[in-house]
């Protein structure tokens, strides 16, 4: 009886540096190919001058204080500043931690009091959120401050805002103030930080989903993730030639690891279509930069393949690119195929906690493996399934947890040792949660998830969050959410509720209570008003009950039956 183990094999052996110092003799090598072309920013750097950039701010970093380990945070879309402060902060020892751009004050407060960031770096807003309204609103000593340094009753480690704008605000340091201190910094103080720094130091904190509380913050070495990034552009055969066209936001995994440090890895150029993802931009932008690879999330390159200018642009020199973050359904992956030429195209499969691929399906693999599974174990990486109740390794073909292992598998969750017991054993296997079947040939589907978070469009929610505001409504009793079928999303969240009694409350009450508070993708899509949940004989609240009855009410059967890898 084979059992559902693998494990992938490489003559290519792992990377044993920082990731500033393998950025540097990527730099040496490739110096002057473009490195970043930004579209909505209209800014091309060459390798030599990303570095001169990175070189700076990383100096302007050291003078303002920054020390080793502490907290950098980063809250704003993509955009150049965002790679540079990706890279200076890794040179200085410092770690970034990646702050969702759709965060709203109440989300914003808890990422930065429990990672204690030290220094936060923001754009002044993104889309309709007001970041500088709302920073004044969360810590209104800022806006009275005569200087630039803080002191907040709410969030004491926070010392220093730096805005990236040219404008001036009370209480906040602009990018170029940072850039200028830079200057009195010496190069070989720079030189001196980055040999105190080792591979396995934190360099990255990224809040994830879990099964219950709050986010937690992934913590994520430079060894986790400059592995990462480097052996899935093997998988995706890149080279110095590529240009990587990159709609997915660099808060995320996806953006950082997946795209940004691939290509940094390979000497590929990343070609950035606008600050959040437009449809209408990638095609532009792919014909315009001739890119070779796109990244994104199934809804993306729905979006792209329903663009009414689709077939006005020429995307005749795509080649490979990733389809990640979400269940892929398998029509799209043909189509992303046959309609755009992305002939090879790959499925990876991850987690935030694992740097985040450790499956991936090849160029090489026949199309039918890849429309059909998330691929295989990637290089250096051990994957098995187990019984969760027993936690006994399954035979081939039987469903079971899958559990993940190697260089891979962050340090932990960020001052939460026993969530990360939780979820890393003694053996240092990943306990992923999702629920997959191994096949002889090491090829996995994906068939479920232990636990209820919701993934919609590529945005890892999980229940617990939404309901613990709810329950901060004075009208609300009870509420329990789950995620429903989306043949657009993947997912779109619902909310059951159980208001107190004589209470009056209604859908758009509920969704306004919510609006200010988390990020709009959060915000309950259906809202159902019951006066008791199915429950359990033993009191426990039965939520696949809850799901099975909202999808026939909805009438969500035909999304339900989307067949994904």
């Amino acid at each position: 009886m084979a059992l559902s183990y693998s494990h992938g094999s490489s003559n290519t052996p792992l990377i044993g540096e920082t990731i500033g110092g393998f950025f540097d003799k990527i730099v040496a090598k490739y110096p002057e190919r473009d490195a970043v072309v930004a579209n909505h920013q209209n800014i091309r750097y060459s390798y030599i001058e990303l570095r001169k950039a990175v070189d700076q701010f990383a100096k302007g970093l050291i003078e303002l204080g920054v020390g080793k380990s502490e907290r950098v945070g980063i809250w704003s879309p993509n955009n150049v500043e965002w790679l540079v402060t990706q890279f200076a902060t890794a040179k200085i020892g410092a770690i970034l931690v990646n702050i969702n751009p759709s965060y709203r004050i109440f989300e914003l407060e808890y990422a930065l009091k429990q990672s204690g960031v030290k220094y936060l770096i923001l754009a002044t807003g993104f889309k309709k959120s007001d970041y500088v309204s709302m920073v004044y609103e969360l810590i209104p000593e800022t806006k009275r401050a005569a200087s630039s340094e803080i002191v907040s009753g709410k969030l004491q480690e926070l010392r220093s805002l730096i805005l990236l704008s040219d404008e001036h605000k009370p209480g906040m340091l602009r990018w170029m103030d940072i850039v200028d201190l830079g200057k009195q910094v010496s190069d070989t103080s720079l030189c001196e930080r980055q040999e105190t720094l080792q591979f396995d130091d934190p360099v990255n904190i990224q809040y994830t989903s879990g099964t219950t509380g709050f986010p937690k913050g992934a913590t994520l070495s430079h060894f986790n993730i400059l592995n990462n990034g480097f052996f899935v552009g093997e998988m995706l055969r890149f080279s110095e030639k590529d240009r990587l066209c990159i709609p997915v936001p660099f808060y995320h995994c996806f953006g950082m690891v997946l795209s940004n440090l691939t290509c940094v890895t390979h000497g590929a150029t990343m070609v950035l279509p606008s600050e959040a993802f437009d449809a209408g931009k990638v095609l532009e932008v792919i014909e315009k930069e001739r890119c070779t690879a796109l990244h994104g999330v199934p809804t993306m390159f729905i979006a792209e393949l329903n663009h009414p200018d689709f077939s006005k642009h020429d995307l005749s020199s795509l080649r490979t690119g990733i389809m990640a973050g979400a269940p892929c359904p398998i029509e799209v992956m043909k189509k992303v195929i046959d309609l755009m030429g992305i002939k090879e195209i790959t499925i990876a499969y991850g987690m935030t906690e694992t740097s985040p691929v450790s499956l991936q399906t090849s160029v090489e693999d026949p199309v039918d493996k890849r429309v059909t599974t998330v691929g295989r174990a990637i290089p250096h990486i051990e994957i098995k399934i187990i019984d969760p109740s027993t936690g006994q390794t399954v035979p081939h073909g039987v469903a079971g947890e899958i559990c993940v292992r190697g260089y891979l598998v962050m340090l932990g969750y960020w001052d939460n040792l026993e969530a990360t017991r939780e979820v890393i054993d003694q053996a240092r296997w990943m306990h992923t949660g999702d629920i997959g079947v191994m096949q002889p040939d090491g090829y996995i589907n994906i068939v479920g998830r232990l636990k209820d978070m919701i993934i919609r469009g590529g945005e890892n929610i999980y229940p617990r969050e939404i309901e613990e505001l709810l329950h901060t409504h004075p009208e609300i009793s009870d509420a329990q959410v789950i995620g429903v079928p989306s043949e657009k999303y993947g997912e779109e969240v619902m909310a059951w509720i159980k208001l107190k009694e004589n209470a009056k409350v209604t859908e758009e009450d509920v969704t306004e209570f919510c609006r200010d508070k988390i990020s709009y993708y959060k915000i309950p899509r259906y809202i159902k008003f019951v006066d008791e949940f199915p429950m359990t004989v033993t009191g426990k609240i039965q939520k696949f009950k809850i799901k099975e009855m909202a999808v026939k009410e909805l009438g969500l059967e035909r999304a339900k039956e989307i067949k994904t890898a």
